[in-house]
This record gives structure tokens, sequence and C-alpha cells, in this order.
């Protein structure tokens, strides 16, 4: 059943979009967001809300990210200034498959956000630091760990520095174990269940404050109808579309159904032609079996009518 706008969670997408594209405020809140993840201050950002990176192909898979957060240039010793760039996704699908591919996912998504953020001709070095950051309401690991940090790294010398500027965070909102941040244990908590009662820190009840204000907001309200509507009209599409198929297949079993008893009788018949070329057979054979007993009594008689005969001869010798 659809939760109602008022139950919705920041971890749900349709609460999480609407407070980040809210003016004058989404700002803020995806500030406030970063600034309780990554532990620091953040100075100027450009937020795209929803920005989408299409497929270079009509049959290749795009991509659509929740809230794109890039920051200013900063300077760096080894090289030219670079931004850097936070991608920042709720996810509650905890599905064997949508789990498994949670690494494939974000591999994409930063494929998609460095094929676009360095120009031609542009150095290697001024490539911007991506790093995606998926906030899931399911341990994705299995080792109940609220803060998971994936980076790659040379399997033969771990210590080796190896900062490609490519790195992914998996934030369990119920992990247990390992050494987090008060703050940002509350945050993931209010974030799962998104109360007044949870919004316990000066910094979440300014964001609850937000949330409220979008909760009965009319045109959010317009907006969740009409997907609501628009989900509805998907499944009723799909429930058309599955009685057309279930149909479909019914007339398909019918055919086949038809089709293997056509055999089996084919079948059948074959198999009465067969017993009965057996049966002909065998009938043949004992025809054949007495018209040789016949000819070998009658080769026996003829011996004996021939020995008659010669005794017959024999005996009507003149003296």
């Amino acid at each position: 059943m659809k939760k109602k706008l008022e139950e919705l969670n920041l971890t749900d997408n349709f609460l999480f979009g609407s407070m980040v594209e809210r003016k004058g405020t989404g700002e803020e809140f995806v500030r406030a967001l970063l600034e309780v993840i990554f532990g620091r201050k953040f100075g100027e950002i450009r937020i795209v809300p929803q920005k989408v990176y299409s497929g270079a192909d009509t049959d290749l898979h795009g991509v659509r990210l929740d809230v794109y957060v890039e920051t200013e240039p900063d300077g760096d010793e080894d090289g030219p200034p670079k931004a850097s760039v936070y991608d920042v996704e709720p996810e509650q699908n905890d599905s064997k498959a949508a789990v498994q591919g949670l690494p494939m996912r974000t591999r994409f998504y930063r494929a998609k956000i460095d094929a676009a953020s360095l120009g031609s001709g542009e150095d290697y070095r001024c490539l911007k630091r991506v790093t995606v950051v998926m906030i899931v309401t399911f341990d994705p690991f299995g080792s109940d760990r609220m803060v998971y940090t994936i980076r790659n790294m040379c399997q033969e010398e771990p210590g080796l520095s190896y900062e490609d500027g490519a790195r992914t965070l998996f934030l369990y909102t119920k992990g247990k174990r390992g050494r987090t941040r008060k703050n940002l244990r509350e945050l993931l908590h209010y974030m799962e269940d998104t109360t007044e009662e949870n919004a316990v820190n000066p910094t979440l009840k300014r964001i609850h404050k937000t949330v409220e204000q979008v909760r009965h907001d009319k045109e959010v309200s317009l907006g969740y109808m009409k997907i609501f509507e628009r989900e509805e009209m998907l499944r009723e599409e799909g429930r058309d579309a599955e009685k057309v198929n279930t149909e479909r297949e019914r007339l398909r079993a019918d055919v086949a159904e038809q089709k293997a008893d056509a055999a089996e009788q084919k079948a059948d018949a074959a198999e009465q032609k067969a017993d009965a070329a057996e049966r002909r057979a065998k009938e043949a054979e004992a025809e054949n079996a007495a018209l040789m007993q016949k000819l070998s009594d009658a080769m026996e008689k003829m011996q004996e009518l021939s020995q008659e005969v010669a005794q017959l001869r024999q005996q009507v010798k003149p003296a």
C-alpha cells in the first residue's frame, strides 16, 4: 500500500527529492547532509537535483542522479586545481538482484560523471574527484557496519598510495559496528524514521522544520498525487498486459496440447501398424514353415515311392 505524503521518510525518493528541489532551503539541506556525513565544512557548492546523463545512443543505458553536488576547484600540490562531485542516493530496494548490483551501479554512476567532466584536450589530472554516497536501509555487505568506504587499491601492495579520486560510501542506517560520529548516527536514524522525536539535535531540528513544510505543501502534494496516479495507471496497464499475456499463454498451451494429442494419436496409429505388420510377419513365417514341412513330407513320400518302384522293377526282371 502506498504511503501518505505525511508518512514518507527521507529515505523515500520522493520526499528526499522534494527537499533537494525546494527553493531557498534545498542547498541548506544538502550542505547539512554533506557536512554531517564527511565531518567538515563545505564552501560554495552547486546543486543539480535529478541530474540526468543520457545514454550515448538510444539503446544504451542512461542514469538519473538523485542529487548531484559539485564544489569549487581547490588547490593540489601534485597537479592543477580540481573540483569534487558528490552524488547522494537514498536506496530502500533490498531485493537480491538490487543488492548484488549495487557495486556495478555505483561504478556506472561514476563512469557517467567522469565521461562528462573532462573536456577535450584537458589534462587527466583535472578529472573531478567523484564520491557516490548510498544511504541504505539494509546491510549491503552483511557486516553490520554503519559506514562502508570503498576505494581502489593495489592488491599486491595494500599500503601503496593509489589516489584516482574515486570513492563510494555505503551508509547503513541501522549499522552497529565501527566507530562513527554521534551526529552521523543520529542523521541516519532520522532519515530512516523522519519524525519530530528523532530530530534530536539543532541540525536535525532545522531539517525537520523544512520536512514539515514540504509535507504540507500543496504543490508537492499535487506532484505526489500525480506520481501515484501514474503508478496506478502503469499498474493497471501491467494488469491488462498480464491478462493478455495469460490469455496468449493459455492459447499457446491449448495449441501445444492439441499438437501433443495429435502426435500421441499418430504414435498410437504407428504402433498399431507396427503390431499388424508384426502379426503378418509371424503369420507369413508360420505359413512358410507349414509349406516347408509339406514340401519335406512330399519329398519323403517321393523317396519312398522311388524305393518301391525300384523294388518292383527288381521283382519283374526276367529269369
